[in-house]
């Protein structure tokens, strides 16, 4: 018999920009979340969804089910300061800061579980990936965070905070990379004669459907690849371009390196 997940319903936001403000649309719109039950402390006012109270400062409300901080991670001690002793107070303390690690946060806000979340802006569509860290987290609270987590798309546990890192890295910085690609496929397409519009309607379509069908085959996307390439044809001279030398893998490794190494950078200044 399955037994039932408390999901936090009852929740503060720290800072609320593009990323957090895609995850509370979701969560609002598949009804997870109530929009009443959200407070967000935000420096000005965004545009947020019907019933979610925002303000330059925490409700004088007791502590919520669990806070995210969400706000530009060099804000930390800023935060700290301003609302570390309500804060701490929290059964959950959920950090989408980006280089900021646990022990660092358990430092800051001695009290609550914490759990690191690396989210993507696919998870405003129910399409993203949120990978998730705790080491020293009951599992209530894990599962609690998880099930928090599922309506956003795909939920990833990560075994130790040096995986989560990169974990954080292919998924969290990967639609930007993938965005990239769309336009130098497009531009490649312009390349060719193509009108612009044309070019980019075709570029985004054309990554859109073969997404799609990776995601729902049972083959790989390297075998996928070769089945679309038949020998001697055009596909498979395009491929013979993308395929020198491993030129393709040697630089997504060099941009996941440099996105990396900025993250590391990043916890390190956090610790100061």
């Amino acid at each position: 018999m399955s037994v039932a997940v408390a999901v936090p319903r009852r929740l503060w936001l720290i800072g609320c920009g593009n990323m957090g403000g895609a995850m509370l649309s979701r969560w609002i719109e598949s009804g997870v979340v109530r929009g009443d039950t959200v407070d967000v402390v935000n420096r000005h006012d965004r545009d947020l969804p019907a019933g979610v109270r925002q303000a330059r400062a925490l409700p004088d409300d007791p502590p919520p089910d669990a806070v995210m901080l969400a706000m530009k991670p060099q804000q930390l001690d800023e935060i700290v300061t301003a609302y570390g002793e309500r804060i701490s107070q929290a059964p959950v303390l959920i950090s989408i800061l980006a280089g900021v690690e646990e022990a660092t946060l358990a430092e800051r806000f001695p009290g609550p579980a914490i759990i690191r979340a690396m989210p993507n802006l696919p998870v405003a569509l129910g399409k993203g990936v949120v990978a998730l860290y705790a080491d020293g987290a009951p599992q209530s609270a894990r599962d609690a965070v998880a099930a928090l987590m599922a309506p956003l798309g795909l939920v990833e546990w990560t075994r130790d905070e040096a995986m989560f890192g990169a974990v954080g890295t292919l998924e969290g910085c990967g639609p930007a990379f993938l965005f990239r690609f769309i336009d130098a496929l497009a531009k490649a397409g312009e390349a060719l004669n193509m009108p612009a519009d044309q070019a980019a309607r075709l570029a985004l379509a054309t990554v859109d459907g073969a997404a799609s069908m990776a995601a729902a085959s049972d083959a790989t996307p390297a075998i996928l690849a070769d089945r679309v390439a038949s020998p001697g044809g055009s596909t498979r001279q395009g491929l013979n371009v993308l395929d020198r030398d491993d030129g393709l893998i040697k630089l997504m490794t060099e941009t996941l390196e440099a996105a990396e190494r900025r993250g590391r950078e990043m916890a390190a200044a956090a610790k100061r």
